[in-house]
């Protein structure tokens, strides 16, 4: 089948089963960035902008957490939330203005909240960041020196939003960058394996969380 026939899901499907270049791979030191993993995007039985593409997605971020504490490094976990005024948002919430829209998930409010079933613990990093990459205007790179990381693991949502931001700002940073496919999430599976496609093509290492999980258990 030709490239141009497929779906996004067969196109992410086809790298992965024939790469077209190396992996970046593992390096020694991961930092886990959980991105946005709040009721407004984790709940869609509550909220239509609630994705789930695994339901046990919680769970394996709960899992990669805990690993991640074990060696001592950096488990951060972020939110995207605004002021009243949602003045704070700046051209990123001015498209539109609809009650389900970015710039009215207020600070402290049910749509900010860290999803409920995700094991945030006393000594993980919470941030309330407001644009779409987490290293945007936060001390999250700052942590990874101090840490001396040089593997950053990505999970959350969207896949083709805040996640493949993230993505883009960590490899611009020198870092190797993981994906677990069944820790992140989107809308639709269209946008999804569309962006796990071009991540893997060209900007992280896209792969299971069992690979990765792997990989937790051979460092000391």
């Amino acid at each position: 089948m030709e490239l141009s026939d497929m779906t996004a899901r067969q196109m992410f499907e086809h790298l992965s089963k024939n790469p077209t270049r190396p992996r970046y791979g593992f390096g020694s030191r991961p930092m886990l960035i959980n991105v946005d993993l709040q009721c407004a995007y984790t709940q869609p039985d509550v909220y239509k902008t609630a994705y789930e593409t695994d339901p046990r997605q919680a769970e394996y971020v709960n899992k990669l957490a805990a690993a991640t504490r074990r060696l001592g490094l950096p488990v951060i976990w972020t939110y995207v939330a605004f002021s009243e005024s949602g003045d704070d948002c700046g051209v990123f919430g001015s498209r539109t203005d609809t009650p389900d829209s970015l710039q009215n998930i207020k600070e402290g409010s049910p749509r900010a909240a860290l999803d409920p079933r995700l094991d945030v613990v006393k000594g993980d990093v919470i941030l309330n960041k407001k644009m779409p990459s987490a290293f945007f205007e936060t001390h999250v790179a700052s942590l990874a020196t101090y840490h001396k990381v040089d593997t950053v693991i990505v999970t959350g949502g969207s896949t083709s939003g805040c996640v493949r931001a993230t993505v883009v700002d960590s490899l611009s940073r020198g870092y190797r960058t993981i994906v677990p496919i069944e820790c992140v999430a989107d809308l639709h599976e269209s946008p999804h394996f569309a962006n796990l496609y071009d991540m893997h093509k060209k900007y992280a290492d896209c792969i299971p969380v069992s690979e990765v999980n792997d990989w937790y258990a051979t460092l000391g």
